[in-house]
């Protein structure tokens, strides 16, 4: 039987047809086939020339040439973020650039912005010290002047004291100092200039010990912080003047400086040489200021320039990268004519690709045309899915459990139901439901304009699931009216209740109960269940019911998808000797028990079920007295429980010796497949060695072993597993039933305006925060495990690798 010859192709039920491909393409075509294909976005390379390193293959000078051009660019976008602007994502007008063009357009502009931010540092730099300069100069002049009046005042006091009369007690050293001639004065030295301020402790105490105490340092204390012509940051500092004598002082005062960073600035004594100093800084600052303004001006209008068109360049740039990464995983033929490709395509795509080709060939004016074949191999395709925006979200979903191996069933296309309604079941609440329908809906109708924006994390991916959601909430609805809860309040949407008082004074209602007065409610819970005594234990035998048979409905699913998966690749053995036995140990239990709650809903037994299936097992041959359901039960029982014990050794010993005979023909000659079936050796190679490997009956038999036991326990464990529906959707009601009660019911208890408004405060953000954020994202991962591990595992292996086609549309995604 051929591989999937009568059965009916779907998008998504079955991976697509490949095919593995070999193109000859003549060296002048090559570049353009490549691109087109890049645009095609149909066809995966494989890596020829693997063995060589990238240094070694044919067109690493052109990929170097890419990257160069590449760093260009993020020159360009490092300038353009760090001058506050955006680089802009539309495109300015269609400019068609080749490679040597641009190259040489980026060199000219990099060159420019180079020269432009040297010259911009070099004229801040300037400024900042010379607004050094002029701090150093008012204040050190501060200083001199404040110094020269004490000295001036003292003289004056001295020689008033000289004239007058002489006392015993006079200052006679200092009066002799005075009156000594000028020219024999001690000359100081000075240095002046500024130091971080943190450092100026030590920058004081460092001098006091290298000059043993023989200098004077004065500092005064800049109020603002001033850029550090060198760092070019904001640092708070210190003016000082440092008074020496002596060579050797000033040579060590000089180094103590450097070693401390401080800028030293010259100057003099002279009052009119200081205003006159000070007059030509504060014109060149005004002048060095009008400079690196224009010059900023030029340099904002050249980024403006630059950002307009670098998204253009940036793809362009990317594009002619990946096409020579993709040149290079080519190998060149012995003529050093032609490029040989070998890759994987759809079978459906074929078409296309030899259009592709011919229209490189005309495009490029050549004579030889590229040649198209389809290579015969035993290894296996890659997976490819035809998604939309709608099934993308959903195939995601399975994908991060596994990728499906070539052609196997997809569980993407159940999950699209399953996975909205079992997390509906455990969220059922159409309050809830419609909050989040109207957030999905938000980003689904502005979804073009989102897309084209980068989003955060965590608002990316709630974007990439909107439809995911979507369902979700709708499921949500729908499972919110069956449990007849609306934030926790019932509603009588589908008519009267069916129950009502006995009497007109319903004295006792609370007390006896109620009776049944009119029809079934005909849609959901009845809405008198809500808060009464009995809606609890109702709501729990319901809900967990409910989940037993939810879960073996899809488990059984399951197998059933492992029966079409050995039907379509022809492996009889998995059919009888897997998927038989399976079904019949798990339907031999929990189906059973799935038969017996509905056999209780409709005929309203009371019957204890957990009594029926522990004694099952027990004392099977016990009479079952009132728990007894139907007539002939216990014989069922009996030959149910026969079943499932045969079943376990019906998984266990026929598989391994079937595939051991099987070897055995095949290395006698009896079995050959033809080679036009090779599609059905993808599933026998994973029990089947090709060639001559030797068949290890220990290894099969283990792994068999082992996939018996994990079936037989997981039966039990999963089921078990899907009573998680009933725990959360039953603490979803109760959080949502004490939020209303204990918040906002208790809050209109008061006859206060402000505890009403707070009450509803409160209310909104428990709601928001705790049943529609926390509360999905829980149900949210429960129902994925569910998924992966209750329901996936039944049949899906996950062992694949996606088909990569070389697209230029996937470019964006790969620098994310």
């Amino acid at each position: 039987m051929v591989v999937g010859e009568c059965w009916p192709t779907m998008d998504l039920l079955r991976s697509e047809p490949m095919q593995l491909v070999q193109l000859i393409i003549p060296v002048e075509s090559a570049y353009r086939a490549i691109s087109y294909f890049g645009d095609l976005g149909l066809f995966q390379f494989k890596d020829l020339n693997a063995e060589k390193s990238p240094f070694q293959r044919t067109y690493a000078a052109q990929i170097k040439r890419c990257g160069e051009m590449d760093r260009k660019l993020r020159f360009f976008k490092e300038k353009i973020t760090k001058a506050g602007l955006s680089p802009s994502t539309r495109s300015s007008g269609s400019v068609d650039l080749d490679l040597n063009n641009l190259e040489v357009k980026l060199g000219e502009l990099e060159a420019e912005l180079i020269e432009i931010n040297a010259n911009d540092e070099k004229l801040q730099q300037t400024h900042n010290e010379l607004l050094e300069y002029k701090l150093v100069l008012q204040k050190a002049g501060e200083f001199f002047t404040s110094a020269q009046s004490r000295a001036a005042a003292q003289q004056r006091e001295l020689e008033g004291r000289h004239n007058g009369e002489g006392s015993i007690d006079s200052p006679l050293l200092l009066e002799q100092e005075m009156i000594t001639e000028p020219s024999n004065h001690l000359k100081l030295g000075y240095v002046s200039g500024l130091v971080p301020r943190e450092k100026s402790m030590a920058f004081e105490r460092i001098l006091f010990r290298a000059t043993r105490g023989n200098v004077f340092l004065k500092q005064s204390v800049v109020e603002q912080p001033v850029t550090d012509p060198v760092s070019g940051e904001k640092v708070e500092k210190n003016v000082f003047v440092v008074f020496y004598s002596g060579e050797r002082a000033k040579n060590k005062i000089l180094k103590i400086c450097d070693a401390f960073g401080a800028n030293r600035y010259p100057f003099t004594e002279d009052l009119g040489k200081q205003f006159q100093m000070i007059t030509e800084v504060s014109v060149r600052l005004s002048e060095l200021k009008t400079t690196i303004d224009v010059g900023l001006v030029h340099r904002s209008n050249l980024l403006q320039t630059i950002g307009c068109q670098i998204e253009q360049w940036n793809l362009l740039v990317k594009k002619e990268k990946s096409i020579y990464h993709t040149l290079n995983m080519l190998s060149m033929d012995v003529t050093k004519k032609c490029l040989v490709a070998e890759g994987w395509c759809p079978v459906s795509a074929t078409n296309e690709i030899q259009n592709t080709l011919q229209r490189a060939t005309n495009d490029c004016n050549s004579q030889i045309g590229a040649i198209f074949q389809v290579l015969q191999t035993k290894e296996s395709p890659p997976t490819y899915f035809q998604t939309n925006k709608f099934t993308s979200a959903f195939q995601e979903i399975v994908d991060a459990y596994g990728i499906a191996k070539y052609q196997e069933a997809n569980p993407g296309v159940f999950t699209i139901v399953t996975f909205p309604f079992l997390f509906a079941v455990m969220f059922g609440d159409w309050g809830h439901g419609i909050c989040l329908l109207l957030a999905t809906l938000y980003f689904i109708i502005r979804e073009k304009k989102f897309s084209s924006q980068k989003l955060g994390d965590i608002l990316e991916m709630t974007f990439g699931g909107r439809y995911v959601i979507m369902m979700m909430a709708l499921f949500s609805i729908f499972t919110g009216l069956i449990y007849n809860e609306f934030f926790s309040v019932p509603f009588e949407l589908f008519g009267p209740s069916a129950y009502g008082c006995r009497d007109p004074s319903c004295r006792d209602a609370f007390t006896i109960g109620l009776v049944k007065v009119r029809d079934t409610y005909p849609f959901g819970v009845d809405p008198k269940w809500h808060g009464t005594r009995s809606e609890l234990p109702f709501l729990n035998s319901l809900k967990m019911k409910m989940s037993i048979l939810l879960g073996v409905a899809q488990m059984n699913l399951g197998i059933i998808l492992s029966y079409f998966n050995a039907k379509f690749f022809g492996n009889n053995i998995n059919i009888l000797h897997q998927f038989v036995p399976q079904m019949i140990f798990l339907n031999s239990l929990f189906g059973y028990l799935s038969l017996l709650i509905i056999v209780k809903w409709c005929t309203g037994s009371q019957a204890d079920l957990y009594h029926v299936m522990i004694y099952m097992f027990l004392s099977p041959a016990d009479d079952l007295g009132e728990n007894q359901l139907f007539v002939g039960q216990k014989f069922i029982q009996i030959v149910l429980l026969l079943l499932a014990l045969v079943a376990v050794p019906w998984m266990l010993f026929p598989k391994p010796f079937l595939l051991k005979k099987q070897h055995e023909e095949r290395h006698q000659g009896q079995s050959y497949a033809p080679l036009h079936s090779s599609d059905n050796t993808f599933e026998m190679e994973q029990h089947i060695p090709h060639g001559h490997e030797e068949f290890e009956f220990s290894e099969v038999f283990v792994h068999q072993l082992i996939h018996t036991i994990e079936f037989v326990l997981g039966a039990v464990s999963n089921t078990a597993s899907y009573l998680r529906l009933w725990a959360l959707s039953l603490a979803h009601s109760e959080l949502s039933s004490v939020f209303y009660d204990k918040v906002l019911l208790l809050a209109y208890g008061f006859n206060n305006v402000i505890i009403h408004i707070i009450g509803i405060i409160v209310f909104v953000f428990a709601t928001v925060g705790v049943l529609l954020i926390m509360e999905t994202l829980s149900a949210f991962l429960h129902a994925l495990r569910l998924h992966w591990v209750e329901f996936q595992n039944k049949f899906y292996e996950g062992d694949g690798y996606k088909f990569c086609p070389f697209s230029f549309a996937l470019l964006g995604e790969d620098e994310e």
